[in-house]
């Protein structure tokens, strides 16, 4: 009986075949080779379980099917019409042009990352970051390193290893994927102290709580949830009084690092940095892709003394910023100091769009889409842990099944064009607002539509 393994062809004979040759031309040929290698090695273990040995067309068709998925990158830019401003699963926040150009330009070619031109000896990447970081939130010294997870565990590293850090039980939150700030500080070596409750916690229990071993009082911002109610928790002032009663720290992770007053666009209001350095925080921990509105950075302001423990622990150097991250870092807190930041950065000028604006694009839209499509009033959240269950007034360009085609299927449909379009399907239908869609968009949104309305 002849065995079905002897009808494969061997790496040599698929190598030379007329339509994998041109695939050398792509990529390297020994990438080629071990492609049509573990395509074969997978079609041995099914023949082994019982299938048939497939004809060698078919066994290229694979090969070149693996080849394109190596060759596109899986990462790639899609329109959020979410409605969701901050949203973490699609990137958290678009930059500002500035904030790219500046990546771009010290990416292409070197850089002075490390390097003083003015003594033409090593420099300190974060001298690109400190001044300018200081000015906008009034901080003696500043450090960045690459989120605000890292920032948090490298504050209790280097000041409160082994010894206690007090925090009000209802502030040992979760911080997203899974990650608890319990879990952070015992990766820190710190003893987390918790006092109070969940919803209640007063002076006195953090006074109550205070032992010889104790190095610093906490507060974490609940930027992910919002208790309401029978709540209470005292004012950041009055912990910072009495850290300095007792000669400790007080550490205050903000999280959504927020430099402007939320209030203005009828939001409830958001801690801002320059409040908590303002009111005596040792130091301050926060975010740069969140209402900050830049790269992913963990950024730490205060003391210059303790910003200068921080510098030189080696836990830093681990943490550090990549030079892409520092020029768009340094690029969206030049908005703020331009006094532009509602105007150029993504994240706020979204906040800040007119809800007539809004109306008139949905308006563009329904019209461009035609008969399945029709105007809803709607909230845009702003998502991302920050500012929870807060959302604005916006309106919706809601679309139903159509044509025989499901809501769900056309939303797939949307998924799998090119750019991806996100939407958010909410009582049978697929809404989509245009606040989070770049106005450059729009046009590029509509061939979307069309296309995964027809037959």
């Amino acid at each position: 009986m002849t065995s079905p393994f002897r009808n494969l062809p061997s790496v040599s004979r698929l190598l030379a075949h007329k339509r994998i040759r041109p695939l050398v031309s792509r990529m390297a040929s020994d990438t080629v080779a071990e492609l049509i290698r573990q395509q074969l090695q997978e079609t041995r273990q099914a023949i082994a379980a019982g299938h048939e040995c497939p004809p060698t067309e078919t066994l290229v068709e694979s090969v070149l099917a693996r080849a394109e998925l190596l060759l596109q990158s899986t990462l790639r830019p899609v329109i959020n019409a979410t409605g969701v401003i901050i949203h973490t699963n699609l990137g958290r926040v678009p930059l500002s042009r500035e904030a790219i150009a500046a990546m771009e330009a010290v990416s292409h070619g070197y850089s002075n990352l490390e390097f003083d031109l003015t003594q033409g000896e090593r420099g300190d990447r974060l001298v690109h970051l400190e001044p300018i970081l200081c000015q906008i939130t009034g901080a003696q010294a500043a450090v960045a390193v690459n989120n605000n997870a890292g920032a948090v565990l490298l504050a209790l590293t280097v000041l409160t290893k082994e010894r206690e850090v007090i925090i009000s039980r209802g502030q040992a939150v979760e911080i997203g994927g899974g990650f608890r700030i319990p879990e952070v500080m015992q990766q820190s070596g710190a003893r987390l102290v918790e006092v109070g409750t969940t919803n209640r916690t007063y002076l006195s229990d953090y006074q109550q709580a205070i032992t010889d071993d104790t190095a610093a009082l906490m507060r974490v911002h609940a930027s992910n949830f919002r208790v309401i109610g029978f709540v209470e928790s005292p004012p950041l002032e009055d912990l910072v009084r009495l850290a300095r009663e007792h000669d400790l720290l007080l550490l205050d992770d903000l999280g959504s690092g927020c430099l402007v007053d939320t209030g203005q666009f009828g939001l409830a209001a958001e801690p801002t940095v320059q409040d908590s350095v303002a009111a005596g925080a040792d130091l301050t921990l926060f975010s740069g892709d969140k209402l900050l509105g830049g790269p992913q950075a963990g950024i730490i302001v205060g003391r210059e003394e303790l910003v200068a423990r921080l510098r030189r622990h080696p836990l830093t150097r681990a943490l550090r910023l990549d030079k892409a991250t520092v020029a768009a870092l340094a690029a969206t807190a030049i908005h703020y100091v331009r006094g532009e930041a509602l105007e150029k950065i993504p994240v706020w000028r979204m906040i800040a769009m007119p809800l007539t604006t809004i109306q008139r694009r949905a308006r563009r839209w329904a019209r461009a889409i035609g008969a399945p499509a029709r105007i809803l009033h709607g909230r845009s959240m702003i998502g991302g842990g920050s500012l929870p269950e807060e959302g604005l007034p916006t309106r919706v360009v809601a679309i139903s099944a159509h044509a025989g085609r499901s809501v769900t299927e056309l939303a797939q449909r949307l998924r799998l064009s090119q750019p991806p379009v996100i939407g958010r399907i909410e009582h049978d239908q697929l809404l989509l607002d245009p606040r989070t869609v770049a106005p450059e968009d729009d046009s590029t949104l509509m061939e979307a539509i069309a296309a995964a309305l027809k037959r």
